[in-house]
């Protein structure tokens, strides 16, 4: 508990010194983030005339209830328009029922209110995937745990705990509206692990005392369960047709007071809220301490606060900026709820939180996914403009290490990978710079071939839709191993065509002995001696070796003679074997993977680095992964280019079982080409874009965010459409000249290798 004189002092404390006190503990705490939480309000009450009160939020009783139809179909316009989440609000008195017009309900056609409640939000979650919050206001912990299994989180509007306080008084009707059951309300939902919002609304009448006392009872009562995602302060200000309506508001300064004792009071990883509807000027509740700007609704009015608007995002976005912070969408759930999804979250509200997720657990802002057929967000004018990240944020210093020459560990990636805003430009611009430093203004590409010889596969990686096992069958083609003279006919038709490549890769088939890769080999030189094979991943290579009863750098040689002459970075990844555990169980492991590279390189191969990323892992795991391939890259100097491959998640078994997200966002995807720039920088120069997951419009961005190769024309491309992508299988030379038109870049051809086919190709500025 605070001590009272801790008290005493804060009492009086004069505001200026509290806030600067709340922005250093905010500071702390959660950085210069700054989140909103994208959601609209079903409201499915109106004000009752036996109980007025205009102080609090949803406490009403409804005249009529809800038809679920149509809170389906305002639920699915707000999904359209950008939401993640639902607030639900039926009034909080549970001795009182609610007339539904919806039969199937109740055969009498009146419910508890529970009832109701519980059926709104299982209807929005289950006919739109929303996250409902259920402001429920008092309810026992059978009712909350009834609750639970259909929203992602819960809260309530506090009464101040202060017998006797004004508010309390002013209802004298609600015998449910004690401090008493308010504060077994809120044990009730520690013990129930929920995920929960404590509204602390201010009136006119309500002493400083009587705040304290209620910020005391909240953060003893989180101290011992650890479930208070949030407080919500904000001005009780009366709303017409109500009995409080014509009193006071608060007088100027009290609501930035209650913030700054607020975030000095609580635990420092309780957030902190103050609408910006209710609260006034948003610069003064950032400089109060919030971290927290609440639902922001693109549907425009806030039903619960009638005739308020909610500001547009990006009147938040400027003013949020302009404070030196950024502005990140959140689901109804913080992340660190969201990423402990056992502890807090019925196994039924799992996958769709984790449906909505970005790698941070914050809510994905844009609808794009990889290999999809919705254009990504333009996160990146042309001409690009290096806008400064905001003044002394993380990102910040990052970046002005690297413009001194410093390189970035796992902790600064790991930073880069939080921009936001503004700062994705930032980051994108120091990357491009390095880009032209590098390499220079041309973007490259190689004319090849890809020919999966099988996609037959005795592993079982769960990402995997391309491979069939006796549990994929049901997923899209049928079971095939091509012959070896199919093999040198296409071999034959790509060099044909102009390639200078084949790319070979395949599953792991159980009647391959060590000698099969061998025979690829051969069949590929059946048709051409010049063309340049690049194949094999690192598991095929160990699975070969292990089957030729040899060791991994004799059977390397022997590939090298036959004709390989580099090795593709698949099978990589996420070199980080927590996550394999996940992803790729019984696939070699990051030493393995680490090792076979090595390996290949001190005999002479080359190779490249992949990294498949979006799927169940975090930006911890991706800067592990970046460098430890850096740092076998200072080792050796064997890699060639770094390939980014954003996870495909349609078709793919860990996401159809519920297991993962649905790849990156596009945010995400271009911060991992920018960074991996940035964390190569003196050792690998060569940042490849791959087409076939991200389509044209996200690969012109990229080529402004460090990346300088589009990798291959393909011809035939099998893995990433297995798992659902749409953006077609081959591109030939005018294809990719009309991406880099447009952004004033010269396209040329290249080898494997980087050397130059073609003086130049065509490209415009």
């Amino acid at each position: 508990m605070t001590s009272s004189r801790h008290v005493r002092t804060l009492l009086a404390c004069d505001l200026a010194t509290l806030q600067a006190e709340a922005r250093a503990v905010r500071a702390a705490a959660f950085g210069t983030r700054v989140t909103f939480w994208p959601a609209l309000v079903v409201a499915c009450t109106t004000p009752y005339e036996d109980h007025p009160d205009g102080t609090c939020m949803g406490d009403t009783v409804a005249l009529t209830g809800p038809d679920l139809d149509a809170v389906v179909d305002v639920a699915r316009t707000g999904q359209r328009a950008g939401c993640h989440g639902a607030v639900v609000t039926l009034g909080e008195h549970p001795g009182a029922h609610v007339r539904v017009t919806r039969p199937r309900l109740t055969d009498h056609g009146r419910v508890p209110m529970i009832d109701s409640l519980i059926a709104v939000c299982r209807a929005i979650l289950e006919g739109t995937g929303l996250l409902p919050h259920a402001d429920g206001g008092v309810l026992s912990f059978e009712e909350l745990i009834r609750l639970r299994e259909v929203t992602a989180g819960q809260g309530m509007d506090l009464a101040f705990l202060a017998h006797g306080s004004s508010i309390h008084r002013s209802v004298p009707n609600r015998p449910d509206r004690t401090p008493e059951r308010f504060l077994a309300t809120l044990e009730a939902a520690g013990r129930a692990a929920i995920p929960y919002s404590v509204g602390l609304p201010i009136g006119p009448d309500t002493s400083r005392e009587d705040r304290v006392g209620a910020l005391e009872a909240i953060a003893a009562s989180h101290r011992r369960f650890g479930h208070v995602q949030e407080v919500v302060v904000r001005n009780a200000l009366p709303e017409s047709g109500t009995a409080a309506h014509g009193t006071t508001a608060s007088p100027p300064g009290e609501l930035e007071w209650t913030i700054a004792v607020a975030r000095l009071l609580l635990p420092s990883d309780v957030h902190l809220q103050a609408p910006p509807g209710l609260s006034g000027d948003p610069a003064s509740l950032l400089a109060s301490g919030i971290d927290d700007w609440g639902g922001v609704s693109p549907m425009a009015v806030d039903h619960v606060g009638p005739g308020r608007a909610w500001p547009a995002v990006e009147i938040l976005r400027v003013a949020t900026e302009a404070a030196g912070h950024t502005l990140a969408p959140r689901l109804t759930l913080y992340p660190e709820v969201a990423l402990d999804p056992e502890r807090w979250l019925a196994p039924s509200l799992r996958f769709p939180v984790l449906d909505a997720s970005d790698a941070e657990g914050l809510a994905r802002d844009h609808p794009w996914c990889t290999g999809g057929d919705i254009p990504p967000p333009d996160l990146l004018a042309w001409p690009p403009v290096a806008l400064p990240a905001s003044a002394g944020s993380p990102v910040a210093e990052v970046l002005a290490g690297v413009a001194a020459g410093q390189q970035v560990g796992e902790d600064e990636i790991v930073t880069l990978f939080s921009a936001r805003g503004a700062e994705v430009r930032a980051v994108a611009a120091v990357a491009d710079q390095l880009r032209r430093e590098t390499v220079g203004d041309e973007i490259t590409f190689v004319v090849n071939r890809n020919i999966n010889y099988t996609n037959v596969c005795t592993f079982r990686c769960r990402f995997c839709a391309f491979s069939k096992g006796p549990r994929s069958l049901n997923l899209r083609g049928a079971p095939y191993r091509m012959k070896l003279d199919e093999i040198t006919d296409r071999v034959g038709e790509a060099e044909a065509r102009g390639a200078t490549e084949v790319c070979l890769q395949g599953g792991i088939h159980p009647d391959f002995d060590g000698d099969y890769y061998l025979d690829v080999i051969a069949a590929v030189r059946r048709a051409s001696t010049t063309i340049h094979v690049h194949g094999f991943s690192a598991l095929e290579v160990t699975e070969g070796a292990r089957r030729s009863a040899v060791s991994l750098s004799e059977y390397l040689t022997r590939l090298r003679d036959a004709g390989l002459k580099t090795l593709p970075g698949t099978a990589a990844e996420i070199l980080d074997d927590d996550v394999r555990r996940l992803l790729c169980p019984d696939k070699i492991d990051t030493d393995r993977w680490l090792d076979v590279h090595r390996t290949a390189h001190r005999v002479g191969l080359r190779s490249n680095v992949t990294i498949m990323f979006g799927a169940v892992e975090h930006p911890r795991s991706w800067a592990r992964h970046l460098t430890r391939t850096r740092a076998l890259q200072m080792e050796t100097g064997g890699f060639t280019e770094f390939v980014p491959l954003p996870f495909v998640h349609m078709a793919t078994p860990i996401y159809l079982h519920h297991r993962a997200r649905r790849g990156p966002t596009f945010r995400e995807t271009v911060l991992m080409h920018a960074i991996g720039r940035i964390a190569y920088a003196g050792h690998i120069d060569n940042i490849q874009v791959s087409w076939v997951k991200i389509g044209a419009d996200g690969v012109r961005q990229i080529l402004q965010a460090g990346a300088n190769d589009l990798g291959g024309t393909l011809m035939e491309e099998n893995i990433a459409r297995a798992a659902g992508a749409s953006h077609g299988r081959l591109m030939e030379e005018p294809d990719l000249a009309s991406l880099v038109g447009p952004i004033g870049r010269t396209l040329a051809q290249r080898t494997t290798l980087y050397d130059r086919v073609l003086e130049t190709a065509t490209g415009q500025g």
